[in-house]
């Protein structure tokens, strides 16, 4: 039994658990909506990669949340079609627009990532590195998205606003429900 099942109340753990799980379920769906569009472009491999890495991170996330029963969030049909929405939504804008997705996913992550890794402590030794090396992982992400001209998209700090709005409002609701 989760905390949710029973009449212990959910931990600031199992939200941190829950929403790293969902953004990470997220970013898989981004980048395989960016591959059904692009999947035969140049940058094909370099979206391949980082998908992979983000498929790294969904699964260790899927294991820790089993290992500690936390729910996952009732949300994750919704990030399943807006995942996978968004990724070829900006890809078919171009390789640069689906750069810049990456570019503002990714800048929301580190924050993210960054206020969690500050918030645990010695007991949680081996979660904060886990979600340091992600971190690092995701800091590469945003790092090739603007190598690769995120930053010549069509409208691009409207659309990377806009991304980045729509990250911190599945992050606040991945939270709590």
């Amino acid at each position: 039994m989760t905390a949710e099942t029973t009449d212990l109340p959910i931990t600031p753990l199992d939200r941190m658990l829950r929403v790293d799980q969902a953004g990470e379920f997220g970013a898989v769906r981004i980048y395989e909506g960016q591959m059904a569009v692009l999947g035969k472009r140049p940058c094909a491999p370099t979206l391949r990669q980082m998908l992979a890495q983000e498929r790294v991170h969904l699964e260790t996330f899927d294991r820790e949340m089993a290992r500690r029963r936390v729910r996952p969030t009732v949300l994750r049909p919704l990030w399943h079609v807006m995942g996978f929405a968004l990724g070829a939504g900006t890809a078919l804008l171009g390789e640069r627009a689906a750069m810049a997705c990456t570019v503002a996913v990714e800048e929301v992550i580190d924050e993210h990532y960054a206020g969690q890794a500050a918030q645990l402590g010695e007991d949680e030794a081996d979660l904060k590195a886990t979600v340091e090396r992600f971190r690092d992982e995701e800091i590469e992400h945003r790092d090739i998205g603007l190598a690769n001209g995120a930053e010549r998209a069509p409208a691009y700090p409207a659309l990377v606003a806009a991304i980045k709005a729509g990250c911190r409002l599945a992050i606040r609701l991945s939270e709590r429900i």
